[in-house]
């Protein structure tokens, strides 16, 4: 990959705000950062066994950015999540599935997140050439009315079967069915890490007084924050999360425990500070936190991908998971746009903040 993209040149106007910036609050020297050795330090006295160490190697050691402790992770899970048609009219190669496993491998992507299906079909050609993480559930919005929950579409052991060397699982956290997805998803992380496998966890929020008439607070750094801290506790050894865009949900949304002044002590409105209490709750960047790419808009996608891939470097994030910003557009095209964010992690001139 050769990639000569000015950062800040397409940043433009906005590109001191997010390069200059440096976080008082949480300063880096109080984060585990990622780099060529971070799980070394951080899983090396931990209770994964070696055969989980082995699997995080290989996703870490894979793609462009293997070796830097970043990850660049292609997810396509939204057939079931959107509905198939949705998803894939605007590229209806990627009805088949194996041309998701081709835009990971061309981008040089770490590894593939999907479904069972779409996974299985293609185990035996694909499992050995990029590491597979089978999404074990989903919350498949065919029934009406739609509801908040994820159901277990297989079993962990179907997914060590296939070669994958992780699982990944969505918990809508806040939801009336989130006690019972936070008992699943522990005990299929306890039997992943079992058989060796790795696990990555979607810390969501799904509740409707959480979007008040002024605001929508599904991505308060606050909310999203204590999800993470979940997350890591159920021993996910990766949290995906979507980039904060707001703060202050507990308080203005009057419940949990909250004090006017644990904002003040931790963050700023600016959206790296916020990020930045996301790698906070991840055990202070011990366990890896990547933002998801959010949506496709079309024009605005590439600097929409560079400006959260910066925000989640500098935050001391491990990085990105983006789906459809790439496989809603023609396949170079999607090849190139996952290849320009990944440049990001690999620009020694972007540090944590």
């Amino acid at each position: 990959m050769k990639m000569n993209d000015n950062i800040a040149d397409l940043l433009g106007k906005k590109a001191a705000f997010y390069l200059d910036h440096v976080c008082q609050k949480i300063t880096k020297d109080e984060l585990l950062t990622p780099g060529k050795y971070s799980l070394e330090k951080v899983f090396g006295d931990s209770n994964r066994n070696p055969q989980v160490l082995r699997s995080l190697a290989q996703l870490y050691g894979q793609g462009n950015l293997g070796g830097t402790g970043y990850l660049s992770i292609l997810p396509v899970d939204q057939g079931i999540e959107h509905s198939a048609v949705y998803s894939f009219y605007k590229n209806p190669d990627y009805f088949d599935p194996e041309n998701i496993l081709k835009l990971a491998l061309e981008a040089g992507c770490n590894g593939v997140a999907s479904t069972f299906g779409g996974l299985a079909l293609n185990a035996r050609k694909y499992a050995h050439r990029i590491p597979f993480i089978v999404k074990i559930n989903h919350n498949e919005l065919l029934s009406f009315p739609n509801k908040y929950d994820q159901t277990l579409f297989g079993k962990v052991k179907n997914a060590w079967d296939m070669g994958a060397l992780a699982i990944g699982a969505t918990i809508y956290f806040g939801s009336e069915e989130s006690d019972r997805q936070i008992k699943e998803i522990a005990e299929a992380f306890e039997h992943a890490h079992q058989l060796g496998m790795a696990t990555i966890l979607w810390c969501y929020l799904r509740n409707e007084a959480f979007k008040t008439a002024d605001q929508d607070y599904h991505s308060a750094a606050d909310l999203t924050g204590q999800a993470n801290h979940i997350g890591v506790t159920i021993q996910a050894d990766i949290i995906k999360q979507k980039l904060p865009t707001n703060n202050f949900g507990f308080k203005n949304i009057k419940f949990g425990k909250y004090d006017d002044a644990m904002y003040e002590a931790l963050t700023t409105p600016h959206p790296i500070d916020l990020c930045r209490l996301q790698v906070a709750n991840c055990y202070m960047g011990k366990i890896g936190l990547i933002n998801s790419g959010g949506d496709s808009k079309g024009e605005s996608d590439l600097l929409e991908a560079i400006t959260t891939a910066v925000i989640n470097k500098r935050a001391g994030g491990t990085g990105l998971i983006m789906g459809r910003k790439a496989f809603q557009r023609p396949f170079k095209d999607g090849v190139n746009l996952l290849q320009r964010v990944q440049s990001v992690y690999l620009d020694n001139k972007i540090t944590v903040a």
